[in-house]
Protein backbone atom coordinates (compact mmCIF):
# COMPACT_ATOMS: atom_id res chain seq x y z
CA UNK A 1 0.00 0.00 0.00
CA UNK A 2 0.97 3.38 -0.60
CA UNK A 3 0.01 6.38 1.60
CA UNK A 4 0.36 9.99 1.15
CA UNK A 5 0.88 11.69 4.83
CA UNK A 6 0.09 15.18 5.11
CA UNK A 7 1.70 17.49 7.56
CA UNK A 8 4.39 14.19 7.80
CA UNK A 9 6.85 16.81 8.32
CA UNK A 10 5.05 17.69 12.13
CA UNK A 11 5.18 16.47 15.52
CA UNK A 12 2.29 13.30 15.04
CA UNK A 13 2.80 13.40 11.63
CA UNK A 14 6.17 12.11 11.81
CA UNK A 15 6.27 9.65 14.22
CA UNK A 16 3.21 8.30 12.25
CA UNK A 17 5.74 8.16 9.23
CA UNK A 18 8.40 6.99 11.34
CA UNK A 19 5.91 3.91 13.02
CA UNK A 20 4.60 2.76 9.07
CA UNK A 21 8.17 2.55 7.74
CA UNK A 22 9.42 0.41 10.78
CA UNK A 23 6.36 -1.48 10.98
CA UNK A 24 5.18 -1.90 7.76
CA UNK A 25 6.08 -3.03 4.08
CA UNK A 26 4.12 0.06 2.84
CA UNK A 27 5.28 2.81 0.97
CA UNK A 28 4.81 6.65 2.23
CA UNK A 29 4.60 9.92 0.15
CA UNK A 30 5.09 12.78 2.77
CA UNK A 31 3.73 16.36 2.03
CA UNK A 32 4.72 19.06 4.12
CA UNK A 33 4.94 22.90 4.04
CA UNK A 34 7.27 23.29 6.68
CA UNK A 35 5.83 26.03 7.98
CA UNK A 36 6.96 26.62 11.68
CA UNK A 37 5.76 23.80 12.98
CA UNK A 38 6.85 21.20 10.26
CA UNK A 39 11.03 20.56 10.15
CA UNK A 40 13.01 17.92 8.33
CA UNK A 41 14.65 17.32 11.56
CA UNK A 42 11.46 15.33 12.40
CA UNK A 43 12.39 13.25 9.46
CA UNK A 44 15.53 12.63 10.46
CA UNK A 45 16.45 9.37 9.28
CA UNK A 46 14.06 8.74 7.19
CA UNK A 47 14.34 11.32 4.12
CA UNK A 48 16.41 8.88 1.80
CA UNK A 49 14.49 5.63 2.79
CA UNK A 50 13.81 3.53 0.35
CA UNK A 51 10.43 3.43 0.87
CA UNK A 52 10.04 6.94 1.52
CA UNK A 53 9.35 10.14 -0.35
CA UNK A 54 9.46 13.90 1.01
CA UNK A 55 7.49 17.07 -0.86
CA UNK A 56 7.28 20.27 0.24
CA UNK A 57 4.04 21.60 -0.40
CA UNK A 58 1.10 22.79 0.59
CA UNK A 59 -2.25 21.00 1.09
CA UNK A 60 -4.00 24.34 -0.59
CA UNK A 61 -1.80 23.51 -3.58
CA UNK A 62 -4.58 21.81 -5.64
CA UNK A 63 -2.45 20.95 -9.05
CA UNK A 64 0.93 19.35 -6.60
CA UNK A 65 -1.91 17.94 -4.47
CA UNK A 66 -3.82 16.37 -7.79
CA UNK A 67 -0.53 14.88 -8.33
CA UNK A 68 0.42 13.13 -5.56
CA UNK A 69 -3.28 11.76 -5.35
CA UNK A 70 -2.96 10.42 -8.54
CA UNK A 71 -0.30 7.67 -7.09
CA UNK A 72 -1.11 6.25 -3.37
CA UNK A 73 -3.87 4.12 -2.57
CA UNK A 74 -4.57 6.17 0.72
CA UNK A 75 -4.37 9.17 2.61
CA UNK A 76 -3.62 10.49 5.95
CA UNK A 77 -4.11 13.65 6.66
CA UNK A 78 -2.36 15.75 9.57
CA UNK A 79 -1.86 18.45 7.96
CA UNK A 80 -3.10 21.64 10.37
CA UNK A 81 -2.53 25.01 12.43
CA UNK A 82 -2.77 23.36 15.45
CA UNK A 83 -1.78 25.91 18.49
CA UNK A 84 -4.93 27.59 20.41
CA UNK A 85 -3.29 30.74 21.04
CA UNK A 86 -1.74 31.38 17.70
CA UNK A 87 -5.85 31.06 16.34
CA UNK A 88 -6.87 33.49 19.15
CA UNK A 89 -4.57 36.08 18.16
CA UNK A 90 -5.49 35.00 14.41
CA UNK A 91 -7.85 33.05 12.69
CA UNK A 92 -7.37 33.27 9.03
CA UNK A 93 -4.74 30.27 8.96
CA UNK A 94 -6.52 28.07 10.53
CA UNK A 95 -9.30 28.66 8.15
CA UNK A 96 -7.66 28.63 4.76
CA UNK A 97 -5.19 25.34 6.12
CA UNK A 98 -7.38 23.46 8.14
CA UNK A 99 -10.83 23.93 6.01
CA UNK A 100 -10.01 24.86 2.49
CA UNK A 101 -6.70 22.66 2.60
CA UNK A 102 -8.87 19.36 3.82
CA UNK A 103 -11.48 20.73 0.86
CA UNK A 104 -8.74 20.10 -1.77
CA UNK A 105 -7.41 17.09 -0.39
CA UNK A 106 -10.97 15.21 -0.31
CA UNK A 107 -11.99 16.76 -4.11
CA UNK A 108 -8.74 15.11 -5.11
CA UNK A 109 -9.47 11.92 -3.74
CA UNK A 110 -12.45 11.83 -4.64
CA UNK A 111 -11.06 12.06 -8.43
CA UNK A 112 -8.03 9.70 -7.58
CA UNK A 113 -10.65 7.27 -6.35
CA UNK A 114 -8.69 6.55 -2.93
CA UNK A 115 -8.81 3.79 -1.29
CA UNK A 116 -8.89 5.42 2.13
CA UNK A 117 -8.84 8.92 3.29
CA UNK A 118 -7.95 9.05 7.28
CA UNK A 119 -9.01 12.54 8.75
CA UNK A 120 -6.75 13.26 11.56
CA UNK A 121 -8.97 15.32 14.25
CA UNK A 122 -8.90 16.41 18.26
CA UNK A 123 -11.04 15.90 21.19
CA UNK A 124 -11.01 19.91 21.19
CA UNK A 125 -14.10 19.75 18.76
CA UNK A 126 -16.54 18.82 21.24
CA UNK A 127 -16.15 21.22 23.72
CA UNK A 128 -15.31 21.03 27.27
CA UNK A 129 -16.65 18.51 29.84
CA UNK A 130 -17.11 18.57 33.16
CA UNK A 131 -17.83 15.39 34.19
CA UNK A 132 -18.04 12.16 32.31
CA UNK A 133 -16.94 11.52 28.80
CA UNK A 134 -17.35 12.15 25.28
CA UNK A 135 -18.84 9.73 22.97
CA UNK A 136 -18.53 9.92 18.78
CA UNK A 137 -22.20 10.46 18.65
CA UNK A 138 -22.00 14.08 21.14
CA UNK A 139 -22.61 17.06 19.11
CA UNK A 140 -19.41 19.23 18.35
CA UNK A 141 -19.22 22.22 20.71
CA UNK A 142 -16.00 23.94 19.82
CA UNK A 143 -14.97 27.27 21.73
CA UNK A 144 -11.97 28.26 20.06
CA UNK A 145 -11.05 29.44 16.92
CA UNK A 146 -8.59 26.22 16.16
CA UNK A 147 -11.30 23.77 17.38
CA UNK A 148 -13.75 25.66 15.20
CA UNK A 149 -11.86 25.25 11.90
CA UNK A 150 -11.05 21.22 12.87
CA UNK A 151 -14.74 20.58 13.25
CA UNK A 152 -15.45 22.20 10.27
CA UNK A 153 -12.97 19.72 8.51
CA UNK A 154 -14.62 16.65 9.87
CA UNK A 155 -18.14 17.97 9.31
CA UNK A 156 -16.88 18.32 5.29
CA UNK A 157 -15.14 15.19 5.50
CA UNK A 158 -18.11 13.55 6.60
CA UNK A 159 -20.51 15.12 3.96
CA UNK A 160 -17.89 14.06 0.96
CA UNK A 161 -18.71 10.30 2.59
CA UNK A 162 -22.13 10.82 2.72
CA UNK A 163 -22.28 12.65 -0.42
CA UNK A 164 -20.10 11.14 -2.77
CA UNK A 165 -19.54 7.57 -1.39
CA UNK A 166 -15.60 8.72 -0.46
CA UNK A 167 -14.11 5.92 2.01
CA UNK A 168 -14.00 8.57 4.88
CA UNK A 169 -12.44 7.95 8.71
CA UNK A 170 -12.39 10.22 11.18
CA UNK A 171 -10.21 9.87 14.28
CA UNK A 172 -10.68 12.22 17.34
CA UNK A 173 -7.76 11.96 19.52
CA UNK A 174 -6.83 13.35 22.96
CA UNK A 175 -3.55 15.61 24.29
CA UNK A 176 -0.49 13.47 22.48
CA UNK A 177 3.07 13.92 23.95
CA UNK A 178 6.03 12.31 23.06
CA UNK A 179 9.72 12.82 20.78
CA UNK A 180 9.16 16.04 18.17
CA UNK A 181 6.75 17.84 19.40
CA UNK A 182 7.20 21.72 18.76
CA UNK A 183 8.30 23.95 21.82
CA UNK A 184 5.83 25.93 21.94
CA UNK A 185 3.43 23.26 23.48
CA UNK A 186 3.11 22.59 27.22
CA UNK A 187 5.26 20.19 27.89
CA UNK A 188 8.26 20.25 26.04
CA UNK A 189 8.24 24.04 26.50
CA UNK A 190 8.28 23.20 30.72
CA UNK A 191 10.25 20.43 30.48
CA UNK A 192 12.78 22.59 28.78
CA UNK A 193 12.18 25.61 31.12
CA UNK A 194 12.10 23.41 34.26
CA UNK A 195 15.68 22.28 33.44
CA UNK A 196 17.00 25.57 32.57
CA UNK A 197 15.58 27.24 36.17
CA UNK A 198 12.86 29.46 34.49
CA UNK A 199 9.55 29.82 35.42
CA UNK A 200 6.51 27.75 33.92
CA UNK A 201 3.61 30.03 33.41
CA UNK A 202 0.57 27.75 34.19
CA UNK A 203 -2.52 29.16 32.90
CA UNK A 204 -5.51 30.50 35.60
CA UNK A 205 -4.98 28.64 38.91
CA UNK A 206 -4.15 25.38 36.97
CA UNK A 207 -7.29 23.13 37.32
CA UNK A 208 -7.79 22.30 33.76
CA UNK A 209 -8.21 18.57 33.28
CA UNK A 210 -6.33 16.97 29.90
CA UNK A 211 -6.34 13.62 28.82
CA UNK A 212 -2.84 12.61 28.15
CA UNK A 213 -1.55 9.97 25.68
CA UNK A 214 1.81 8.85 24.31
CA UNK A 215 2.44 10.13 20.33
CA UNK A 216 3.61 5.98 19.80
CA UNK A 217 -0.24 4.77 21.51
CA UNK A 218 -1.57 7.41 19.02
CA UNK A 219 0.12 6.42 16.24
CA UNK A 220 -0.41 2.69 16.72
CA UNK A 221 -4.52 3.33 16.87
CA UNK A 222 -4.36 5.34 13.83
CA UNK A 223 -2.99 3.02 11.72
CA UNK A 224 -5.41 0.19 13.01
CA UNK A 225 -8.58 2.70 12.04
CA UNK A 226 -6.75 3.36 8.72
CA UNK A 227 -6.66 -0.54 7.98
CA UNK A 228 -9.75 -1.89 10.01
CA UNK A 229 -11.83 0.57 11.21
CA UNK A 230 -15.42 1.19 8.63
CA UNK A 231 -15.23 3.49 6.47
CA UNK A 232 -17.89 6.87 7.50
CA UNK A 233 -17.14 6.28 11.27
CA UNK A 234 -15.59 8.63 14.22
CA UNK A 235 -13.11 7.02 16.28
CA UNK A 236 -12.15 8.59 19.27
CA UNK A 237 -8.67 8.07 20.47
CA UNK A 238 -8.00 8.07 24.42
CA UNK A 239 -5.74 6.68 27.26
CA UNK A 240 -7.94 7.27 30.63
CA UNK A 241 -4.87 9.20 31.70
CA UNK A 242 -6.06 12.35 33.00
CA UNK A 243 -3.90 15.41 34.74
CA UNK A 244 -4.54 19.03 35.57
CA UNK A 245 -2.66 21.28 34.34
CA UNK A 246 -0.75 22.28 37.69
CA UNK A 247 -0.32 18.23 38.32
CA UNK A 248 1.67 18.22 34.73
CA UNK A 249 3.96 20.69 36.00
CA UNK A 250 4.62 19.32 39.20
CA UNK A 251 5.29 16.48 37.75
CA UNK A 252 7.81 17.47 35.11
CA UNK A 253 9.89 19.66 37.62
CA UNK A 254 10.28 16.71 39.46
CA UNK A 255 11.42 14.47 36.53
CA UNK A 256 13.95 17.08 35.74
CA UNK A 257 14.83 17.94 39.70
CA UNK A 258 13.34 21.45 38.92
CA UNK A 259 11.36 23.30 42.02
CA UNK A 260 8.08 23.86 42.90
CA UNK A 261 9.32 27.69 43.03
CA UNK A 262 9.14 27.80 39.60
CA UNK A 263 5.33 27.79 38.63
CA UNK A 264 3.59 30.87 38.27
CA UNK A 265 0.02 30.98 37.76
CA UNK A 266 -0.47 33.53 34.67
CA UNK A 267 -3.97 35.15 33.51
CA UNK A 268 -6.05 32.66 32.01
CA UNK A 269 -6.74 31.87 28.04
CA UNK A 270 -9.49 33.21 26.44
CA UNK A 271 -12.10 30.43 26.08
CA UNK A 272 -9.65 27.95 28.00
CA UNK A 273 -11.92 24.56 28.39
CA UNK A 274 -12.03 23.39 31.64
CA UNK A 275 -11.72 19.67 30.98
CA UNK A 276 -11.32 17.15 28.06
CA UNK A 277 -12.62 13.48 27.89
CA UNK A 278 -13.07 10.90 25.64
CA UNK A 279 -14.78 7.49 25.78
CA UNK A 280 -13.09 5.00 23.26
CA UNK A 281 -14.81 1.92 23.26
CA UNK A 282 -15.35 1.89 19.48
CA UNK A 283 -11.48 1.48 19.35
CA UNK A 284 -10.74 -1.19 21.93
CA UNK A 285 -13.31 -3.24 19.96
CA UNK A 286 -10.73 -2.92 17.57
CA UNK A 287 -8.13 -4.23 19.63
CA UNK A 288 -6.37 -1.62 20.16
CA UNK A 289 -5.30 -0.54 24.42
CA UNK A 290 -2.82 2.00 25.26
CA UNK A 291 0.50 0.64 26.25
CA UNK A 292 1.56 3.22 27.94
CA UNK A 293 1.42 5.09 31.32
CA UNK A 294 1.52 9.10 31.64
CA UNK A 295 4.61 8.61 33.84
CA UNK A 296 6.41 6.10 31.33
CA UNK A 297 5.52 8.26 28.56
CA UNK A 298 7.22 11.32 30.51
CA UNK A 299 10.57 9.85 31.07
CA UNK A 300 10.58 9.22 27.36
CA UNK A 301 10.39 13.05 26.53
CA UNK A 302 12.49 14.16 29.60
CA UNK A 303 14.92 11.78 28.15
CA UNK A 304 13.98 13.28 24.11
CA UNK A 305 14.16 17.32 24.87
CA UNK A 306 16.86 17.16 27.71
Amino acid sequence: MRLLVTGGAGFIGSNYVRFVLENREDSVVTLDALTYAGSLDNLEGLVDHPRHEFVEGDIRDQELVEELMSDVDVVVNFAAESHVDRSIDGAESFVTTNVQGTQVLLDAALDADIDRFLQISTDEVYGQILDGTFSEDDELNPRNPYAATKASADLLAKSYQTTHDLPVLITRTCNNFGPRQHSEKLIPKFIQNAAAGKELPVYGDGSNVREWIYVEDNCRALDLVLREGTPGEVYNIGSGEERTNLEVTQAILEAVGGSQDQITFVEDRAGHDQRYALEFDKLTHLGWEPSWSFEEGLEQAVDYYL
